[in-house]
């Protein structure tokens, strides 16, 4: 099937990953809106994020696009980071943007001497949990009522690391 998904959506292949800059930070934010989180983030945000020097972001692109179809963007302190937002655009979930997103963005922060990584997951969310797992994130704590939801609940935060070196 993945022949004809490359038949009939050109672009859709091969994806590549590359450091994204504070010109991105539109359409990053436009990404996040599309993320289901029930705050997003804006332009300004965005930028400030990617201009700091101890944050490091990355982008998935399709084809020749310049234009990111997902992102992953960490916050770096001595040897750890933490997964702040990773994000692929709904239309490409499922065609391992994700996978191939996050596995440079692991590396990067392996190349960046990153000894653990961090991140948090709303429970429920099984891609996201897939995901993490496949790489070798485990649960390390649970934070209940974490996440503000639109219909005015709260969801649970899975707390999961990951130990690259």
């Amino acid at each position: 099937m993945d022949w004809l998904r490359r038949l009939l959506h050109p672009d859709s292949a091969p994806a590549r990953t590359a450091r994204l800059d504070v010109v991105h930070a539109r359409q990053v934010a436009a990404l996040h809106h599309q993320g289901g989180f029930a705050r997003g983030w804006e332009p300004a945000e965005c930028a400030a994020l990617i201009a700091d020097a101890g944050v490091v972001t990355d982008g998935v692109f399709s084809g020749r696009s310049r234009n990111p179809e997902g992102f992953v963007i960490s916050r770096k302190a001595a040897d750890e980071a933490e997964i702040l937002s990773i994000v692929v655009v709904p239309a490409r979930r499922g065609d391992g943007l994700g996978r191939a997103l996050l596995a440079a963005h692991l590396a990067r922060l392996a190349g960046d001497r990153v000894a653990q990584v961090f991140l948090e997951v709303e429970e429920g969310n099984e891609p996201a949990e897939r995901l993490y797992r496949h790489f070798g994130f485990r649960e390390v704590g649970r934070r209940r009522g974490y996440y503000p939801k639109p219909d005015g609940t709260r969801a649970t935060a899975i707390a999961m690391r990951l130990d690259l070196a």
